[in-house]
């Protein structure tokens, strides 16, 4: 019954910022005084319902976490970086100031200069043991194993993937790491949520150089730095931000 009632809720509000599109269309095309600048008809229009807000929101995940790596990065300036399936928003970006290396189970056909897009299983990484100096690997391996995008079912393959990364990474090596946290589950087939303690445990050959969290909830504000065990247990899905480097 509950969601009956949610539903029509929704079905409420899409119907009211209907009308008051339309009513915006009609105030727009009596003020229209710009000598057929353009077409204006009512076959073309487009309508954006949801975008009167008091604030601009945003994927906290998807916003905090690249800025985070960014700013590493900005601050180490290697040579160059190797990025595995994170967002493309990020590896664009970043390659304005250091040339990337860009890799994913599917590929992205994107040409940019001082950015390579390539083919590559997180499973079986294409790189010599101890050979990248600059690694990331974000909001990438929660997903591995459970068939979202194409690869194989495997209920290990996330382990699998963090084994690779620190097989890859070269001694000093800065690798940064980023996955859902908070109470440990799988929200199948999108992805896990990992443990502080589960994280650190996979990357035990590792050290950890620094853990910042994007808590779940606005509220609890933006990134923290510093963050603890204790504050990754309060959340249920929180974003884990680990720099870690090889001894």
């Amino acid at each position: 019954m509950m969601d009956f009632f949610k539903g029509a809720a929704r079905w409420v509000r899409y119907i009211w910022r209907y009308i008051l599109f339309i009513n915006d269309f009609i105030l727009f095309k009596k003020q229209d005084t710009t000598d057929n600048r353009f077409l204006l008809v009512w076959s073309n229009r487009y309508p954006c319902l949801n975008d009167k807000t008091s604030l601009t929101g945003f994927d906290r995940h998807y916003i905090y976490h690249p800025a985070w790596a960014a700013r590493v990065l900005a601050k180490k300036r290697p040579s160059e970086h190797v990025d595995i399936g994170s967002t493309l928003h990020f590896c664009t970006l970043v390659s304005a100031f250091v040339p990337v290396r860009f890799y994913d189970y599917r590929p992205a056909e994107i040409e940019l200069n001082n950015l390579a897009s390539e083919s590559a299983d997180l499973l079986d990484l294409p790189f010599e043991d101890n050979s990248i100096d600059s690694l990331s690997c974000m909001h990438v391996v929660e997903h591995v194993g459970l068939g979202r995008y194409g690869d194989p079912i495997d209920p290990l393959g996330d382990v699998k993937a963090m084994q690779e990364l620190q097989r890859v990474l070269s001694v000093k090596g800065v690798l940064l790491f980023v996955v859902p946290v908070g109470k440990p589950k799988i929200m199948f087939n999108a992805h896990r949520v990992y443990s502080y303690e589960q994280i650190v445990g996979h990357f035990s050959s590792l050290n950890l150089v620094e853990f910042s969290l994007v808590p779940e909830h606005q509220n609890d504000g933006g990134m923290k730095y510093n963050a603890t065990a204790d504050d990754v247990a309060k959340e249920e899905y929180a974003c884990g931000c680990f720099w870690f480097t090889k001894i």
